[in-house]
């Protein structure tokens, strides 16, 4: 029999290896270089879930059988290839390379042995993430059903164990953009923003034994200002007379032990808490025991970090975003989380973290992480390395051309999504924050972008505050905001521009998405077939890099007026999408790190001069500009702007398509300031004139929100007492409005 059993085993290897060895990934698409040591014996092999970490498990990624059959159909018997998990159906990594219609199911196929030490135990199933409806049958039964295609989920499937080997069949559906599921920006026709689907299970599928009274769920919540961490947890099946050990360490020296009857919640003191930040991300490690009558039921590896994350107003008077008690500027980036050879899922652990490190080491302190969910991996990288993190929830409506579902920025009614959908969103969204709450690096939530299926606002928001009041909420990023939530969220392209602080008391303005500079780089495109683009195009980089100069430079005026944080668009090319710091690949950096580095930190200077006006716009007010549709004549930009030529109006001054327009107004200069800048709203090309000096010639489209114009380099051309300062507006593209104002900081 003992020979029998090792004959088997060599058999079964020689199988493993054989199958190994046919694996391939599939298409002509470019990849990354972490592509190429992907094999069925090495995908994310890691431990999946390093926030409660038990030594007993048994990872199942790996090559298992799949097949594609209409909806409906019985589990086929023949199965029509192999796919590596965890990549989903339609990556090259899967080795499949096909999509997967709203008519189809996909069927997945494993099997495997479980250890004679877990006899005892429970046996729990555990999926990181599939894409959207599973069903799960372990040999031949039913296990269970779960929806939504960004949270984790598992089974104890201990009743349905066999002696020998398991049987484990996974079916899913998909309906992709077909319905109005949360799925983040797939689409079954990828263009523009819109991306390639992603179907079935695209994180890690593992197991764990457990003993029935073992820790079910656990989360740390730091209080600073008390110098207490409160342990939150639940247990599976408690029979009441468990006991709980703790032991918590930073940097390797033990600064707390305890032992209590198991309570749900409880708090210890931390004497001298060295507190968590971007700069400083100090991580205190934590070993739990849940033991009873002497005997260890269960035992955990965990950590927590002290920190606090609040609105606060800072020396200006302005609301800020507070970390540890500190105003502290969250400078990131949009952070799609898309890969050219595994779609959502990176292709290994070492990719997934390459990212944030490089963001990071461009000085970087913030990542939004832009409407999906990664595994929880990515939020351990940011614990340990110092990111803080914005979690959108995947939105989930038909498309751009359902006006219903796509809110206008100036609607004055939400989507009225249905009641059954609502349900489901707002299940997903709980499940998202359930699962992801523990990470101290995630400090804002994000329940809606840009009006994409945005319903019932202010419930939604208000119950995301109330449910975690640890962190801040972002209700509503970009377009439609309904006064709600802890910030007010202005995205503009290129950008940047914000709302005014002072009609937004007691929320934080930020800058959720701006820049989108694009840079399509020769040989190393998604499809050189189709148009890659960026919100505005280069040919070169040194183009680029020159206009993410101007950007940045004409961002550090908004600090002055309030600004509390602003993200860039965006980490990483993304299929025809060319706006990444990085291209598809990851091979290239666009912006070199050192430069990028230089550029950033003007961003973070304290005690920045609040803005003072020299001529008000009426973005808040109604204001005067001095203006005339026809030519004034020469030297029209030194004049008193009450000369002849010019009419008093009121601003902002409207413009019809092809109109052009000449403005002026005058301003005391009582002393040369250190920094001056322009708002602007116009739709044309526009010359500025500082008495009579060109200081800006620039094709502007702004759209809602105002332009900045950094000017601080002219004011050498400032004099004392009366200043002219004149605008010529041409070429303008549709009908549209003129306004501008000047503030000294």
């Amino acid at each position: 029999m003992k020979r029998f059993n090792s004959l088997f085993f060599l058999v079964l290897a020689l199988l493993l290896e054989a199958n190994a060895q046919t694996w391939q990934p599939v298409g002509d698409k470019i990849k990354t270089r972490w592509a190429k040591n992907v094999s069925p014996t090495n995908a994310w092999q890691e431990y999946p879930r390093p926030q409660l970490v038990r030594q007993d498990w048994k990872n199942l990624n790996g090559l298992w059988e799949y097949a594609i059959v209409q909806k409906g159909s019985a589990q086929p018997k023949q199965f029509q290839g192999q796919i590596l998990v965890p990549y989903a159906v339609e990556s090259s990594l899967s080795g499949v390379g096909k999509p997967l219609q709203p008519e189809q199911e996909l069927w997945y196929r494993t099997s495997f042995a479980l250890p004679k030490t877990w006899n005892d135990k429970n046996a729990i199933l555990h999926f990181g993430a599939v894409d959207w409806q599973a069903t799960v049958y372990l040999n031949g039964k039913k296990v269970g059903e779960h929806k939504g295609g960004s949270d984790p989920f598992w089974f104890d499937v201990t009743k349905y164990l066999r002696k020998g080997n398991q049987e484990l069949v996974v079916q899913v559906w998909d309906p992709t953009d077909s319905d109005i599921q949360p799925r983040g920006k797939q689409i079954l026709k990828p263009h523009g923003f819109w991306y390639t689907a992603v179907s079935g299970i695209w994180q890690t599928v593992w197991l764990e034994p457990v003993n029935p009274a073992a820790i079910r769920t656990l989360v740390p919540e730091p209080n600073i200002d008390q110098k207490q961490i409160t342990f939150k947890s639940s247990l599976y099946k408690p029979k009441g007379k468990e006991q709980m050990r703790l032991k918590i360490s930073h940097k390797g020296k033990v600064v707390a032990e305890q032992e209590i009857p198991y309570k749900p919640e409880f708090s210890i003191n931390i004497q001298d808490p060295q507190l968590w930040s971007p700069e400083y991300p100090n991580l205190y490690q934590f070993q739990m025991e849940i033991v009873r009558g002497g005997q260890v039921l269960d035992k955990v590896d965990s950590y927590f970090a002290m920190r606090k994350i609040a609105l606060g107003k800072d020396q200006n008077g302005y609301t800020k975003l507070f970390l540890n008690n500190q105003p502290y500027f969250h400078w990131g980036v949009l952070d799609q989380g898309w890969w050219p050879d595994g779609l959502l899922t990176p292709p290994t652990d070492a990719a997934l973290k390459y990212d944030m490190e490089v963001v990071k080491a461009m000085g970087y302190n913030t990542i939004r992480k832009h409407i999906k969910v990664e595994p929880a991996r990515f939020y351990f990288h940011a614990d340990t390395m110092g990111l803080l993190v914005w979690q959108d929830m995947p939105s989930g409506f038909l498309r751009l051309n359902h006006p219903e579902q796509h809110v206008k920025h100036d609607a004055e009614k939400d989507w009225v999504r249905p009641a059954a959908s609502a349900v489901q969103f707002e299940q997903e969204w709980k499940s998202i924050m359930d699962n992801l709450k523990f990470f101290p690096s995630i400090v804002v939530w994000v329940p809606f972008n840009e009006g994409w299926g945005q319903y019932d606002t202010e419930r939604v928001v208000n119950w995301t505050m109330k449910y975690d009041p640890t962190r801040l909420v972002d209700g509503v990023s970009g377009w439609t905001d309904r006064n709600v939530g802890h910030m007010y969220d202005a995205h503009q392209y290129p950008g940047p521009s914000i709302e005014p602080a002072t009609q937004n008391q007691g929320r934080a303005i930020v800058l959720g998405e701006f820049g989108g500079l694009g840079y399509p780089v020769q040989d190393h495109l998604w499809d050189t077939g189709k148009r890659n683009w960026g919100y505005r195009t280069y040919l070169t980089n040194n183009e680029l890099i020159d206009e993410y100069t101007r950007l940045l430079h004409n961002t550090y005026p908004l600090v002055a007026r309030g600004l509390a944080a602003a993200i860039y668009t965006q980490t990483s090319d993304v299929e025809g999408e060319v706006n990444g710091l990085l291209t598809y690949d990851r091979e290239i950096i666009k912006i070199p790190v050192a430069t990028a580095r230089i550029l950033h930190e003007p961003l973070f200077y304290k005690n920045v001069k609040k803005r003072e006006y020299l001529v008000r716009d009426s973005e808040v007010e109604p204001g005067h500009i001095m203006a005339s549709y026809t030519h004034p004549g020469a030297e029209w930009n030194l004049h008193n702007p009450f000369a002849v030529a010019f009419k008093k109006v009121n601003g902002p001054v409207k413009v019809d398509k092809g109109q052009n327009l000449w403005a002026v107004n005058s301003f005391m200069n009582n002393a040369t300031p250190d920094n001056m800048a322009l708002k602007l709203f116009a739709r044309g090309d526009v010359k500025v004139y500082l008495n009579g000096h060109l200081i800006v010639n620039r094709y502007t489209l702004t759209k809602r929100h105002y332009d900045e114009i950094n000017i601080s380099e002219f004011t050498k051309y400032l004099k004392p007492g009366k200043n002219v300062i004149g605008f010529e507006l041409t070429n303008t593209v549709e009908d549209s409005e003129f306004d501008f104002g000047l503030y000294q900081y």
